[in-house]
């Protein structure tokens, strides 16, 4: 492979002739090859719109050249758009607080200026990954920020895939409104419920979820760019500090604003430690809903089976016609990663010691898959599975009425020792408690048409008190 030789202060090395990144990235990925993986393209592409926000701020604070600022500034742009991602080899396991992933950065950037400006790769005279492209800027003002920006625009995506599967969960809701059903707790049969209350439910917890991602991405704005190394800005010009959080928020059309403490934001990654949490309240609430669809859809003859789930492929390679429940299966997974993802966030960002996490490319890359998983997630659950879902209309009505839920309605009308009894002589001869009712002759046909209808069942009040109104 043709190569070109590249110089640090630890020597030289090989680098690939056609690679834009240079000897930094090259030495990194030599010294961490951990996990096969990379950095996530969302932050490389936030790093990007840090270095355009810094070029063209340097270039405004007359510190650099405007031919070399300009050429730093559409490479970056380039980037940003997501051009030459391949180039990016470092691995996110890595040490020096996010190192690696800065200068890997700057290397792109710096090799493809130079050749917006007519030279070959690696000819840094021209255009300097440190010199230049990094500018006014530090690791740990870069990075942090970057990853923020990264963050607000992936919980902006969240929450708009939540607010499709609110919408479809709210859709369900008004579709199974009349459906009454037999309620549990503990799993164990409880009062009626209509199949629609249920999925309101579902519908008001994913809407929480998205309050809560909507509240915090404010805390997200605030960045320490401009602190520099520690967060009091040593080494850059005042001018480009005023200026490089405007020329980032014009860039992202985020609300962005420099922190009245930039040694703060330099050192503590608790913002982080927030937002992953209420992802996990996110996945805390997809896991139950889809552990309740898997179980309302369990059979098809020897479970629940009060809603079918949309079959999606063959579920057994011994078992012929076997169908599993695999999308609700898939968001219990994923909803296992984002809880452990934020235990491992957690402890990272309580490593920090004093001026620096060096963490940081731990919290960010098990931050961003949180955010990516759970919005595929989302996306997938709400299109292939809640979207198709179909009661089964009988179901529900067998597994009311072969249970004694509707005694409780009708312990204000029998009393409640009187329908102790009822329910014991029910189970003692298998007889279906509505017979047993019936026979006592306490209740008529009639009677107990207006206490058990739907509507009296599941809204708040005694069921058929306009019948004790009349006796009374």
């Amino acid at each position: 492979m043709p190569y070109r030789i590249e110089k640090d202060l630890l020597g030289e090395m090989k680098v690939p002739r056609d690679a834009y990144y240079g000897i930094h990235a090259v030495r990194s990925a030599g010294n961490f090859p951990v996990s096969g993986m990379k950095a996530h393209p969302v932050l490389i592409r936030a790093m990007a719109q840090v270095k355009q926000a810094a070029a063209q701020a340097n270039i405004g604070a007359g510190l650099l050249d405007r031919e070399i600022g300009e050429a730093v500034a559409a490479a970056a742009a380039e980037v940003a758009a997501g051009g030459l991602i391949d180039q990016f080899i470092v691995d996110p396991f890595q040490g020096g607080a996010g190192t690696s992933v800065n200068m890997n950065v700057n290397e792109v950037i710096a090799n493809r200026a130079i050749e917006i400006i007519g030279g070959s790769k690696g000819d840094y005279h021209l255009v300097h990954p440190l010199k230049h492209v990094n500018l006014s800027q530090s690791t740990n003002d870069v990075f942090p920020t970057a990853l923020r920006v990264a963050a607000i625009g992936m919980v902006l995506e969240l929450s708009d895939s939540l607010a499709g599967l609110q919408t479809a969960l709210q859709e369900k809701e008004a579709e199974f409104a009349g459906i009454l059903k037999l309620g549990r707790t503990e799993m164990q049969d409880a009062v009626p419920v209509t199949l629609g209350q249920e999925f309101g439910a579902y519908a008001e917890a994913v809407a929480r979820d998205r309050w809560r991602l909507y509240k915090v991405e404010e805390r997200l704005r605030q960045v320490n760019l401009g602190g520099t190394a520690v967060g009091t800005g040593l080494n850059a010009d005042l001018n480009y500090i005023f200026k490089v959080v405007e020329e980032l928020r014009m860039l992202t059309g985020y609300g962005l604003a420099r922190s009245e403490n930039t040694v703060d934001l330099t050192q503590n990654a608790d913002v982080f430690v927030e937002v992953s949490g209420l992802l996990k309240a996110c996945a805390v609430n997809l896991a139950k809903i889809a552990g309740d669809l898997r179980l309302l859809s369990s059979g098809p003859l020897g479970g629940l089976a009060e809603i079918n789930l949309p079959e999606m492929q063959a579920g057994s390679s011994i078992m012929p016609g076997k169908v599993n429940p695999v999308m609700t299966e898939m968001v219990t997974q994923i909803s296992c990663q984002v809880m452990g993802n934020d235990q491992v966030i957690a402890y990272a960002a309580s490593a920090g010691q004093l001026e620096l996490n060096a963490f940081l490319p731990l919290i960010a890359h098990n931050l961003l898959q949180s955010l990516e998983i759970l919005n595929n997630a989302v996306n997938i659950f709400n299109a292939k599975c809640i979207k198709g879902i179909k009661a089964d209309e009988a179901r529900c009505r067998r597994w009311l009425e072969e249970s004694h839920a509707f005694i409780t309605a009708l312990t204000p009308h029998l009393g409640y020792d009187s329908a102790a009894l009822m329910v014991r002589e029910a189970t003692l001869k298998k007889k279906r408690l509505r017979e047993v009712v019936l026979d006592s002759c306490l209740l008529t046909e009639k009677d107990l048409e207006e206490i058990l209808a739907p509507g009296e069942l599941t809204r708040p009040g005694v069921a058929g008190s306009r019948r004790l109104k009349k006796e009374g």
